[in-house]
């Protein structure tokens, strides 16, 4: 049976009467009735923060503007604070010892280590020099440290151990003993390439030749033992790319509008052999490309819907999406075993090589935190988050920047399309969405750290669980939106509507789109934490500043990736050469920068920058402002540098204009 409320003069004289008997509810006489069940008591209600952090402060509160010194524990002095800030006049310190400490670890992190993995890549002959250079810095580094720790009296005797527990110097040790380790496989691997060198003249395979020696031996370029007889080795079981040893041959550009020029399209830059200097191998090298040639004869028809018609009759590129299965997926397949170690190996020691760069920062942050004296007591596991994150995304702006200069277009990274292989390497948005997923897996755990068992989820804990969360399946889905297998799969909803008698052995034609990757949830993960933390509750009103700054940079990041896509949605990459949009500058400077103002806003810095009234917002985005577009200069040095030594070291190349 329905009450009959439908009228609003029944409703309120129905809501009258119920609030006037609650007010005339007798006294409690029974203890046993429900009218006597106490309300809960303050004493009964969980703290929203559960006094974890923000000290159990509303989070409805409004911010404070000044600090409340008597809340707060008075931090011991520091390094940097008597070194710098008060010297004590009856003790002499040395500040200098310190700065050469990070003057020559920096050189040899930022300078000789990146120098000497740019030397690397083209097997120059001046890569041993780099590696003696990091060395000798490290050398002097150390030095300078122990000398400074010699001199300088013990902090933990004098003020209590401010510092224990502190891994800056065993860490730094750990990073120090990998390289040692990477050195050590070089080394190897060069004695390894000496006795084979030294087999082929003992068994009359080849004769002593220095200049055989330095390439073979020394600087591990390929070179063949047997003679010139192998000029022509591996042409014909190569992959069908692998003809970019060679000058970019310019195809003609017809004379038609810029509106039909960008509706079709483009055959993408191919590589060709340049005939103009045979002399005695023209017959040979004749033979090997007319193999080649008839190899890309194939023998089923093509149309205007096959997916060649659409790249060129002859172009072997295919796009991402490619529904073909008849070739491997990734270039290491079908090789034997011994090139797949070798080529995992290789891999492995580049990717260990180029984290000691990264590892370099670590030591960084973690260098300034104990000579500044902060991270200590309870604010340990927040000092951490805000580092290690904050150091996620700074590292990440600058990995996003150096793909907007060029660096990784050699798998189709820098927005640009592989010159070899394309399509069969992973997508940086599957990198992208990797990393953002063990992001995620991770830190859904951290967050409990230094809570007690039984302890209740506390609101700032459940802020920062629910944006893991959303890390770990925003990832997964990045990922699943990059695997071929699963585009296949969500392809075959199309293809299986085309009825059996309209179907042929012709490919499928891919939309334009397919030969590049637009997945917005790497951008959309850290575009939602931005605005997010830009609404953070903190206790005061500088630190809710501060926060707003990074979070408004990380959102930025996300809507210039965006528009990246959109750009690139309407117009797709048709060549090798990296394409560098202009919104990627921005967001890589905008994510960088708000990873450092990340690291910026740890309690312990925004308090003692109050403390000493230093608790300006545009001080602290102007030195973030700063210092990222001094790590971008130093990114624009390495990786031109890094081009300039390939482009010595290749054939020369011609380009021609696609207007």
């Amino acid at each position: 049976m329905r009450l009959p409320l439908r009228s609003p003069t029944l409703l309120v004289s129905f809501l009258a009467v119920a609030a006037l008997s609650a007010a005339a509810a007798p006294s409690c006489s029974d203890e046993r009735s429900l009218d006597c069940v106490p309300g809960p008591s303050e004493q009964h209600l969980i703290p929203r923060d559960g006094g974890h952090d923000h000290g159990g402060h509303n989070h409805h509160a409004q911010p404070l503007t000044e600090l409340k010194e008597d809340e707060l524990p008075q931090p011991p002095p520091s390094y940097f604070w008597l070194d710098i800030k008060e010297p004590p006049a009856d003790e002499k310190r040395y500040p200098g010892l310190m700065g050469l400490h990070a003057l020559c670890m920096s050189l040899a992190f930022f300078g000789a280590l990146p120098i000497g993995i740019a030397l690397r890549s083209v097997k120059h002959a001046w890569h041993g020099v780099t590696v003696i250079l990091f060395y000798t810095f490290i050398v002097l580094g150390l030095f300078s440290s122990a000398l400074y720790r010699k001199l300088t009296p013990d902090m933990s005797v004098l003020f209590g151990a401010p510092y224990e527990g502190n891994k800056h110097g065993s860490q730094g040790y750990f990073f120090l003993a990998c390289a040692v380790a990477l050195s050590a496989l070089d080394v190897f691997s060069q004695i390894l390439r000496l006795v084979t060198y030294l087999r082929a003249i003992r068994s009359g395979e080849d004769h002593f030749s220095f200049k055989t020696f330095w390439n073979y031996v020394v600087l591990d370029r390929d070179e063949h033992l047997a003679g010139a007889e192998a000029e022509y080795t591996n042409l014909v079981v190569d992959e069908l790319e692998e003809l970019d040893d060679a000058e970019l041959k310019a195809k003609d550009v017809e004379d038609e509008s810029v509106h039909v020029r960008r509706a079709r399209i483009v055959e993408p830059i191919r590589t060709d052999i340049d005939m103009h200097q045979q002399d005695d191998h023209d017959e040979t090298a004749q033979w090997a490309n007319d193999v080649r040639r008839h190899r890309r004869t194939v023998s089923y028809p093509h149309s205007a819907a096959s997916e060649r018609t659409l790249f060129g009759a002859h172009s072997p590129q295919r796009s991402n999406d490619s529904l073909h299965e008849d070739e491997p997926v990734y270039p290491w397949q079908g090789k034997s075993k011994r090139e797949v170690l070798r080529f995992v190996g290789r891999a492995t020691f580049a990717v260990c090589e180029r984290i000691l760069v990264f590892a370099g920062f670590m030591q960084v942050v973690t260098g300034v935190v104990v000579y500044t004296g902060g991270c200590r007591g309870g604010l340990i596991n927040a000092c951490l988050a805000h580092l290690i994150k904050g150091g996620i995304f700074w590292c990440y702006g600058l990995v996003t920047f150096a793909r907007f200069l060029g660096s990784f277009s050699e798998l189709g990274w820098a927005w640009n399309r592989a010159p070899r292989h394309h399509g069969k390497y992973p997508t940086a948005e599957f990198v992208e969405s990797l990393v953002i997923f063990l992001y995620g897996i991770s830190n859904t755990w951290m967050e409990r750290f230094g809570a007690h068992p039984g302890d209740p989820y506390t609101t700032k804990q459940m802020q920062h669980i629910s944006i893991a969360v959303m890390f770990w399946f925003a990832g997964l889905v990045g990922m699943g939106i990059e695997s071929k297998r699963v585009r296949r799969w969500l392809a075959a909803g199309a293809t299986s509507a085309v009825p059996p008698s309209s179907r042929s052995q012709e490919a499928v034609a891919e939309p334009p789109s397919y030969v590049g990757s637009f997945n917005p949830f790497p951008a959309l993960c850290i575009g939602i934490t931005g605005a997010a933390m830009s609404a953070h509750f903190q206790t005061y009103l500088f630190q809710v500043q501060i926060h707003m700054v990074w979070g408004y940079l990380l959102s930025g990041f996300a809507v210039m990736r965006c528009l990246t896509y959109f750009f690139l949605w309407l117009g797709p990459p048709r060549s090798i050469l990296p394409s560098r949009p202009p919104t990627e500058a921005l967001a890589s400077f905008l994510l960088a920068c708000g990873g450092l103002e990340f690291m910026f806003s740890t309690e312990d810095l925004t308090i003692a920058a109050m403390r000493q009234g230093h608790d300006d917002v545009m001080m602290f985005l102007n030195v973030g402002v700063a210092i990222t577009c001094l790590a971008f200069c130093w990114t624009l040095l390495i990786v031109s540098f890094k081009g300039w030594l390939k482009s010595r070291h290749q054939v020369h190349m011609k380009f021609h204009g696609s207007a």
